[in-house]
């Protein structure tokens, strides 16, 4: 399986395995055909500089979309409507992350700050001690709630430890010895001619420019597709179904009754989630037309049997829909769920609290 919104799929991890296989072959190559050479002080300088900038333009990508709440967003309906038992571990930590733009806010901002540190090399250190404790605890989420990013996160904090590894012995000394530490002797490679070095530093900013601007752009107009700020699909919400008429007979709500329909949740673009009597459900494609009030549906593993309803609104609140389903006419008359009705909905925050409220 290629690389999908998965990074974890096997297909990556024969890539890893092989760059890793590469890169040992060529170790041992470099090795004997260089062996008289001592250190490789501008080699190893230059290979940390890409590192800080691969890693810092990473947690651009992963701040920004944060801040701008793309990547995380409000718990659907269908997301409200799921019991914790069945939601998948990913799931799980999306909803948690999600539910709090403040949250979003503050591991946004942290990840974005610790990327412009790591562009300098005065402040490269701190960027790389920052940039560890965010992409460690990224990595832990990812472990230990089952996300398949566990490759990517896993190398970013082997480039963080990198990073730090040149100087373990001043971080020992000031955190641990608590006595002086000097200062780094890494020193920056020059070019001979000056106009060269000057051209380096304008290249190097315009191209932290051009990242930070692809980076806002790139979240602000994902904002319109994706996240809180998204517009919603047409007929968004929860529906219960009052009554459910088949053939012209009224169907009773038996908690048996795995045809009837209970709820229809409307929570993405193209998508609908019916549900059951029972508790079953199905996924179905859904094309709502506002201007002719006619949806049509239909099952995505048979695109051929597509059904169209009409709908009204009598009340404000109050959905009929009628139209054919498996050769069955349909009247279906559904009351929408208000979303603040739910606890985790209208809880919001609170500076004093007399006792937990936990459960």
């Amino acid at each position: 399986v290629f690389t999908n919104g998965s990074g974890d799929t096997t297909y990556d991890f024969v890539v890893v395995f092989f760059i890793a296989v590469i890169a040992f072959i060529g170790c041992i190559i470099w090795t004997l055909l260089d062996r008289d050479r001592k250190s490789y002080n501008n080699l190893y300088y230059w290979l940390t500089v890409i590192m800080r900038y691969y890693l810092a333009f990473t947690m651009f990508s992963y701040g920004f979309v944060k801040i701008y709440k793309v990547q995380f967003p409000f718990p659907s309906p269908d997301r409200l409507m799921e019991s914790y038992g069945d939601s998948s571990p990913m799931g799980l930590a999306w909803t948690f992350i999600g539910y709090s733009k403040g949250y979003n806010y503050f591991t946004g901002f942290g990840e974005v700050i610790a990327g412009l540190l790591l562009l300098f090399k005065r402040t490269s250190t701190l960027g790389a001690m920052l940039s560890l404790v965010i992409v460690g605890n990224i990595m832990a989420i990812n472990y230990c709630f089952d996300i398949p990013v566990k490759l990517l996160s896993t190398a970013l904090v082997i480039m963080c430890l990198f990073l730090l590894a040149r100087d373990i012995k001043r971080l020992n000394n000031f955190f641990i010895l608590n006595i002086p530490s000097g200062a780094s002797d890494i020193k920056t490679p020059k070019f001979k001619k000056r106009w060269t070095n000057i051209t380096a530093i304008v290249l190097k900013y315009a191209l932290i420019a051009f990242v930070l601007y692809s980076n806002i752009s790139g979240a602000v107009s994902a904002m319109a597709e994706y996240g809180d700020e998204a517009k919603k699909t047409p007929l968004y919400g929860i529906y219960n179904v009052e009554s459910f008429v088949k053939n012209n007979d009224s169907v009773p709500p038996l908690i048996t009754d795995k045809l009837r329909w209970n709820k229809i949740i409307v929570s993405w673009p193209g998508s609908v989630k019916i549900e059951m009597m029972n508790e079953s459900y199905e996924w179905y494609a859904f094309e709502p037309d506002t201007l002719t009030k006619r949806i049509v549906m239909y099952s995505r593993n048979d695109t051929t049997k597509k059904t169209s309803f009409i709908y009204t609104f009598p009340e404000k609140d109050k959905m009929i829909m009628h139209g054919k389903w498996n050769n069955d006419s349909l009247v279906v008359s559904c009351t929408k769920f208000d979303l603040n009705n739910f606890l985790l909905v209208n809880r919001g925050f609170h500076w004093i609290n007399e006792s937990p409220m936990n459960w």
